[in-house]
């Protein structure tokens, strides 16, 4: 009897939506967890009427972080130069598929419905939007063994929530319940269990219905105006905004806004 995919995708409406489908192994990224991913991770960057991708779980985890009980690429590692190497070139491709979500120009959104742990987490952080259910909870457990979580671990993740919590997940290595992760700045929002996908996606449609231009630049702006200085961030409002106010699809509406408020200034009279 084969093994079910690793990763199930379906679309709804413009949104995609990425399932994680391995629940007997607690949804360890694998080999072929990552390929899959990869794939609609293109899919979805390479299709004009998708808007939105949807990560999600199914089990009673999220996932439980990279599949250790795998083959090990090329072999182990045996210097400190191999291992920096295999973290950026090997891992099943992890690193240069964290690069391009960040780099797609349409918001991808994470569901967490339970445990989050190690790679798991990782790959959530290359998420534009991090949602969770109160069951959720977040760790790396790296530091038990004495490494750090280094795919992510701390690099995206001093940048999303700063040093001080930081210390708290790696440093000291204790978990956080979802509540913790909305105090830290982990996760945008938490829902109640029992209505969790019907919030999901209702946020996820939401953001469907926005501007995808203006989404795509402040993406990019976003970025940009965090890794410099001030004077610097207000250039990139001003050299964003200088493209997206050139939209016809802004000068229409910025039209249509006008004649509509002159409309009600004459009722009034």
């Amino acid at each position: 009897m084969s093994e079910a995919p690793h990763l199930l995708t379906e679309q709804d409406g413009a949104i995609l939506v990425a399932t994680l489908n391995r629940p007997d192994k607690l949804n360890s990224l694998s080999a072929e967890t990552m390929s899959l991913f990869e794939q609609a991770l293109h899919h979805f960057r390479d299709t004009p009427e998708l808007k939105v991708l949807l990560v999600r779980a199914n089990g009673r985890y999220f996932c439980a972080g990279a599949d250790l009980r795998g083959k090990d690429e090329g072999g182990p590692a045996r210097t400190g130069s191999a291992i920096r190497e295999k973290h950026r070139l090997r891992l099943h491709g992890m690193h240069r598929i964290y690069d391009e979500m960040e780099a797609i120009e349409k918001p991808i959104v994470v569901a967490h419905h339970a445990a989050c742990v190690g790679g798991g987490l990782e790959l959530s952080l290359s998420c534009d939007f991090r949602l969770a259910a109160r069951s959720a909870s977040y760790a790396f457990p790296e530091g038990r063994f004495g490494v750090l979580p280094a795919s992510n671990g701390v690099s995206r993740l001093a940048r999303i929530i700063g040093p001080h919590w930081a210390r708290y997940l790696i440093m000291a290595n204790l978990p956080a319940s979802a509540d913790k992760a909305l105090i830290m700045g982990l996760v945008h929002e938490v829902f109640p269990d029992e209505t969790f996908a019907e919030d999901v996606m209702k946020f996820c449609r939401h953001l469907a219905q926005q501007n995808g231009e203006q989404m795509g630049t402040a993406k990019i702006a976003i970025e940009l105006a965090h890794d410099v200085g001030l004077a610097q961030a207000r250039n990139v409002e001003r050299m964003a905004n200088s493209a997206l106010m050139l939209n016809p699809e802004y000068l229409a509406g910025i039209e249509r806004y006008i004649q509509s408020i002159g409309g009600k200034s004459k009722d009034k009279e």
